[in-house]
């Protein structure tokens, strides 16, 4: 089994493991963050919207009840484990037909070109190796159609042109040094997404126990490159 292989079966485990009880662990200091990044990217009725990285399926629920029977809301996450809180969540709600969720490793992302008017994700780029984001974006901005949104919540390395701060710097070693453990790290969100060719349009700078976060929506070129 390569290490890349290893790597994927390891994060599955760990999301399958701490799936029931990862609202409680994470919702509360997420909460406000994962919200505003909601409010920024103005889902609209009969839009098509992507989540990467679903979770328990906290998005999911505004984002269904946004788009409409008009419109559709697909998400893809790592853990089967996720994906059964996430259907019990959209039952209760009676929203899961209205919601595609598919469970498997980012990229590749499983829809055709054009598909989405929107995607969203939420501390989730942060978990994906620097050498992977590249690839995660360009099959973003493929499913995207053009001019579509792209909206991110993300750890951040601190104010955008400031210095890091020290929580993050600490984040960052840990997340080296104990990968399994701490499984994300601060990530420069606002750089990997210009560097993949979108337009930040709206980027908001919040905070958790200190800790920078980045809440942005960027914008996919009007025509494909």
């Amino acid at each position: 089994m390569t290490t890349e292989r290893q790597d994927v079966e390891a994060a599955r485990a760990f999301y399958d493991r701490i799936s029931r009880v990862y609202d409680a662990l994470s919702d509360a200091s997420e909460h406000e963050s994962r919200e505003r990044g909601l409010e920024l990217l103005a889902p609209a009725e009969g839009e098509r919207i992507l989540e990467i990285g679903f979770g328990t399926g906290q998005a999911l629920v505004p984002l269904a009840k946004s788009v409409g029977h008009a419109g559709g809301v697909s998400g893809i996450d790592i853990s089967e484990g996720m994906a059964q809180v996430t259907r019990r969540r959209l039952e209760d709600a009676g929203l899961l037909d209205r919601v595609e969720l598919r469970v498997g490793a980012a990229p590749p992302l499983p829809w055709p070109d054009s598909h989405f008017d929107a995607v969203t994700a939420s501390f989730t780029m942060e978990l994906f190796p620097d050498d992977v984001i590249p690839g995660l974006l360009a099959e973003t901005r493929r499913v995207l159609r053009p001019g579509g949104r792209l909206g991110v919540v993300s750890m951040s390395v601190g104010p955008q042109g400031g210095k890091e701060s020290a929580l993050s710097h600490t984040y960052r070693w840990l997340h080296r040094h104990f990968p399994h453990i701490v499984d994300c790290r601060p990530i420069d969100a606002v750089a990997h997404i210009r560097d993949a060719g979108f337009d930040p349009q709206q980027v908001i700078e919040m905070a958790i126990w200190t800790l920078p976060v980045v809440v942005l929506v960027a914008v996919s070129p009007s025509q494909s490159a």
